[in-house]
């Protein structure tokens, strides 16, 4: 990882306790802060896919899986920033959805690294453990509780892990592998 690399993680760590302790501060009108921060970063998500679609992508074996990609991403940030006057559902499903599927991918991972003996896999099944936990979190905080500040609290512990996890990887070692 380059040091420009390792710069960008950290300011990405700092936004992300900056987003973190203002949702904390203001959980009234957090709902609609977490709504505008997913829709912004999946706006940015799916132009940054079309970009890297239309300049390299296109030429690549598979390159339309990232034109759909960044379709789809698009389209449900337009609707999402569409639907902000209710946005407790919505963002309860997209909490559901995204830490559901990291956590499956994560617990995944961490089964093949295991039966490939990589030492890491304890890392990766932990972090799929504890987003699988965070999408249950989310089902009871809306469904069972009808609580949107449980689920604002929900979001910024979920950020704040996030800002953790960004600062780890920005002061660990890399790996250099040699081929001779």
């Amino acid at each position: 990882m380059t040091k420009m690399q390792r710069i960008k993680k950290i300011l990405v760590g700092v936004l992300m306790l900056g987003c973190c302790a203002l949702l904390v501060a203001e959980p009234e009108i957090g709902l609609y802060i977490v709504a505008l921060i997913l829709c912004v970063s999946m706006l940015t998500y799916g132009i940054r896919c079309l970009v890297l679609y239309f300049t390299m992508a296109r030429h690549m074996v598979g390159g339309a899986s990232i034109l759909y990609k960044g379709i789809i991403v698009l389209d449900l940030a337009i609707f999402t920033l569409s639907m902000v006057d209710d946005p407790h559902l919505y963002i309860m499903l997209y909490l559901l959805g995204m830490h559901a599927f990291a956590g499956i991918m994560d617990i995944l991972r961490a089964m093949e690294a295991r039966r490939f003996g990589a030492p890491a896999w304890k890392q990766s099944l932990a972090a799929g453990i504890i987003n699988l936990a965070v999408a249950i979190s989310a089902v009871v905080a809306v469904l069972f509780l009808h609580s949107t500040a449980d689920l604002v609290y929900l979001y910024a512990g979920c950020l704040f892990y996030s800002a953790c996890t960004q600062f780890v990887s920005a002061f660990q070692k890399t790996a250099i592998v040699y081929i001779q």
